[in-house]
């Protein structure tokens, strides 16, 4: 059978007053789960400098240990040239072997000179490691603080939150697919995520601009379903004003 408007309008008026909850709810914790993202993210990206970082010095370590490896080399060769020097038949072999302790000794002060700027650079890449790991503890412990506020806060409202979740789930089964989907996406353009609103003192109460007259007649009618014509939010009804009556004025008998 299907809804009357009236039905729908109830409808989605319930969904919303069940959402305007949720979002209360929500902006208790602030930015607090934002801020938690942020933070997890950037330690996030901490710890891949981190891992780089590691990952230079031992490449260094390895070119340091490799250099050492090649000085053992040249040194093997020099006192293998120094033998055959003391062999040489001529001043020809005595000149091609000179040059190649030359060589090999020339390698050796070379692969020195790497090592010892290896050394400086692993020296530098530990000291940038000290300072990330004391700026990443600092985010760690402000982090595990964020978290803990945002765990008490969650912890507070959580029934109540799923009670309303729970209820949400009930309420969208009688709302109508396209009108929950209008909804969804009025909802997601307005600020205060109303998408639903009441006519209030004559005027729309999402964007509090005036509502004519006729069509507030139109709107408690509830025949066709209503939109503000300034933010097109749904108008499901008009709030009627509760006029107090002022106390009446003693009379004072004249003397």
């Amino acid at each position: 059978m299907e809804s009357t408007v009236a039905q729908k309008l109830d409808a989605i008026f319930n969904l919303q007053q069940i959402d305007s909850k949720l979002d209360a709810i929500v902006k208790v914790r602030g930015a607090l789960p934002e801020e938690v993202q942020d933070l997890e993210d950037e330690i996030a990206g901490y710890e891949t400098r981190l891992d780089k970082f590691q990952k230079e010095i031992e490449s260094y370590e390895e070119d340091i240990k490799n250099l050492k490896e090649s000085i053992k080399d040249s040194e093997k060769l020099i006192k293998k040239y120094q033998d055959q020097q003391m062999n040489v038949r001529n001043n020809r072999e005595y000149d091609a072997i000179t040059k190649e302790l030359e060589l090999q000794d020339l390698e050796i002060q070379v692969a020195k000179k790497k090592i010892a700027e290896a050394g400086a650079k692993i020296d530098q890449k530990k000291l940038d490691l000290d300072d990330l790991k004391a700026v990443m503890d600092d985010r760690q412990k402000d982090l595990d603080l964020k978290k803990d506020e945002l765990s008490t806060i969650v912890a507070e409202s959580e029934a109540e939150e799923a009670k309303l979740r729970a209820d949400r789930e009930k309420a969208i089964k009688k709302v109508e697919e396209r009108l929950y989907k209008s909804y969804e996406k009025i909802r997601a353009n307005a600020r205060n995520g109303l998408a639903v609103v009441m006519v209030k003192r004559g005027a729309c109460g999402g964007c509090f601009n005036t509502v004519p007259p006729q069509r507030q007649a139109d709107i408690r009618e509830k025949k066709k379903l209503i939109v503000c014509e300034h933010c097109g939010r749904i108008l499901a009804g008009v709030e009627d004003e509760v006029v107090e009556e002022k106390p009446k004025k003693k009379r004072t008998a004249k003397a």
